[in-house]
């Protein structure tokens, strides 16, 4: 660690709160660690479940959740009730997004194959009626696949982002410089 990243502290700080943590993350693709100082970090339990919001435009998605969401049945009180389905629903959720999102890039790539097999066909000879069909539901099939794939991607980018920190960018850098300058000519 350099010494850009650390945490100054005050002795009145440290009475304050006794028992802090510092804890470096990963570096990343910048040269200074993101750093975390926790103060006495309470255990807030299991995490809430997250939601893509692609997964609306995923057909079948709401039917999905619905009868998954019905079919659970807990006895005792309300707020028992709605922890356990929720508990229930994450799960379920959790192999739903795998099977409908895992491996999209190759799924994609074997789409546009049967695309350019089709295509070389229709350049050769006048497709059939039913092979017309199959044409426009692949490209149709190409268009969704890449949009949710490009929607999971954005989102967790996003996440990752807010979880890690950013990478240090220029304007960073820049607007780091343009402090210290100022903090120089105003002590002169």
């Amino acid at each position: 660690m350099s010494r850009l990243d650390r945490f100054l502290l005050s002795g009145d700080w440290c009475l304050t709160w006794p028992n802090c943590t510092q804890a470096a993350r990963m570096r990343g693709l910048s040269n200074h660690c993101p750093l975390v100082l926790a103060a006495e970090e309470e255990d807030w339990g299991p995490r809430p479940s997250r939601m893509l919001k692609c997964w609306r435009d995923v057909p079948g998605y709401k039917l999905f959740v619905r009868e998954k969401w019905n079919s659970f049945q807990f006895d005792g009180w309300g707020g028992y009730v709605l922890k356990e389905k929720l508990k229930g629903i994450k799960t379920v959720l959790k192999e739903w997004h795998t099977a409908h999102t895992q491996n999209l890039p190759s799924r994609i790539a074997a789409l546009k194959d049967q695309l350019a097999s089709l295509d070389e066909k229709g350049g050769e000879v006048v497709l059939s009626e039913s092979e017309l069909a199959k044409f426009h539901g692949v490209t149709s099939d190409i268009h969704s696949l890449s949009r949710l794939n490009a929607s999971i991607c954005w989102q967790q980018s996003r996440s990752r982002w807010l979880k890690e920190g950013n990478v240090n960018s220029k304007y960073f850098h820049s607007v780091l410089a343009s402090r210290r300058r100022g903090n120089v000519i105003s002590s002169l």
